[in-house]
């Protein structure tokens, strides 16, 4: 193995990029060489690439009563994967418009689950899944009153459906560690969160 390679973006060459499907999201096939760690260029690959916009997940978190605001909704994804394919989720949307991943955050805070957000603790930017899609998350606590939250919200025009649910930190650690909340984004808001928690209640009570 070379000890002095280093990759970086001039390490791959773009050889054909075809249009597979385009709807709301693109399904794209690129063929390409990249460099490999003995320093040479590798031979030819096809990798197909499921395009879509990113996302922007925030955990809504009312430091005062140390409660965790939660939606559930249904995921075609689940569908025969699990008994029961209605997630327990943060809210979350897509950046498919003119807007700031906080812009975002808010938005959907309010069409989602009722609440305007006061701050936000950005958390990390991570991707869910590089080995087949390009897209990436916008992961936040924001902080909020959580008195008074409850209902269903959504846009119908979307065919949103979505339950809100007020759970203490606690109860949501707890359905993380029993498997009961079993999506990326919810596990490492929280996990983040119980980590963090004394210092998030420190700034914002």
């Amino acid at each position: 193995m070379s000890e002095t390679f280093k990759p970086g973006p001039d390490d791959v060459q773009i050889l054909r990029r075809e249009q597979c499907f385009s709807g709301f999201y693109r399904l794209e096939r690129l063929h390409l060489r990249h460099r490999q760690f003995s320093g040479a260029m590798g031979a030819e690959l096809s990798r197909e690439l499921f395009v879509r916009h990113d996302a922007v997940c925030v955990l809504p978190y009312d430091p005062q009563r140390d409660q965790v605001v939660l939606i559930e909704q249904f995921r075609v994804g689940a569908l025969g994967k699990v008994e029961n394919p209605w997630l327990i989720e943060l809210v979350a949307g897509l950046i498919d418009k003119d807007e700031s991943p906080d812009a975002v955050a808010r938005r959907e805070a309010v069409e989602e689950a009722g609440l305007e957000l006061g701050e936000l603790w950005p958390i990390t930017r991570y991707f869910p899944s590089p080995g087949g899609s390009d897209e990436q998350v916008h992961l936040y606590i924001g902080r909020c009153d959580s008195e008074g939250a409850q209902g269903v919200f959504g846009l119908a025009e979307e065919g949103e459906d979505i339950r809100v649910h007020v759970w203490p930190l606690q109860k949501a650690l707890r359905a993380v560690n029993e498997g009961r909340i079993d999506n990326a984004a919810s596990i490492i808001a929280l996990q983040w969160l119980a980590l963090n928690r004394e210092q998030v209640r420190g700034a914002w009570t």
